[in-house]
């Protein structure tokens, strides 16, 4: 599998990701999940080690390490069980910030390194980025629970857009200390039982608490009225 992936860790892969992570401004922890002895998790190492290498592109704090701070966390670690249940993980891997609210269950390669490096550069800022309008919304119109499941492959040039909006969607409620949605950013390869869940034919494909809403990226406007409609109590 690292060898499919080999030409992703070269220099100019890394000069790219400095340029497009030299804006990070504060500390982020990212947890990445896997299973050390699961002989079906294919893309665990290399998730781990594509984590570290954007590490090192990423920015350095005042005390000289990187501003994006990588945890491992392994299934057959006893001590590391109890993060599995907090940040409600199942599978791997599992990359994962803000208290798993924001995830990619599989290996974000591909055209979702471009959903990757913007997430953490905007969470880094602090700013969604999201409209006025739908900030408001957040705040006044979802105040229930919600998951959303955003179906992607490593191909896909618009699933990076709906990655985005969904994960700034759930920074936002986290960032009004509400924390109620869920921003599930699924590979289809590598969870092919839950894309065949919600008969994927094409990506991306957007569900809501386990409801196809949307297939392709979209509005804000759309997002948020149908988070709003399917958000549970």
């Amino acid at each position: 599998m690292e060898q499919e992936y080999a030409e992703l860790f070269n220099d100019d892969v890394k000069n790219a990701l400095q340029d497009a992570l030299k804006d990070m401004k504060n500390n982020i922890d990212v947890y990445v999940f896997i299973d050390s002895k699961d002989e079906n998790c294919q893309y665990c190492d290399l998730t781990v080690k594509f984590m570290n290498f954007v590490a090192d592109a990423c920015p350095k704090n005042e005390q000289g390490k990187s501003k994006l701070d990588v945890h491992v966390a392994d299934r057959q670690d006893e001590n590391a069980k109890s993060l599995f249940s907090e940040y409600e993980v199942e599978r791997v891997p599992t990359v994962a910030l803000c208290k798993g609210k924001i995830r990619w269950t599989g290996a974000p390669l591909g055209e979702e390194i471009r959903a990757l490096v913007e997430t953490l550069v905007r969470i880094s800022q602090g700013e969604s980025g999201l409209s006025q309008e739908t900030v408001e919304a957040i705040k006044k119109k979802i105040n229930g629970k919600v998951k959303v499941e955003t179906l992607v492959t490593p191909s896909c040039p618009y699933c990076p857009y709906a990655a985005l909006i969904a994960h700034m969607v759930a920074y936002e409620a986290c960032k009004q200390e509400k924390c109620n949605i869920i921003s599930d950013v699924v590979e289809s390869y590598e969870n092919q039982d839950i894309a065949e869940k919600y008969q994927v034919m094409s990506v991306p494909t957007v569900a809501v608490n386990e409801s196809v809403e949307f297939i392709g990226v979209p509005t804000e406007e759309n997002f948020i009225n149908s988070l709003e409609e399917k958000q549970k109590a």
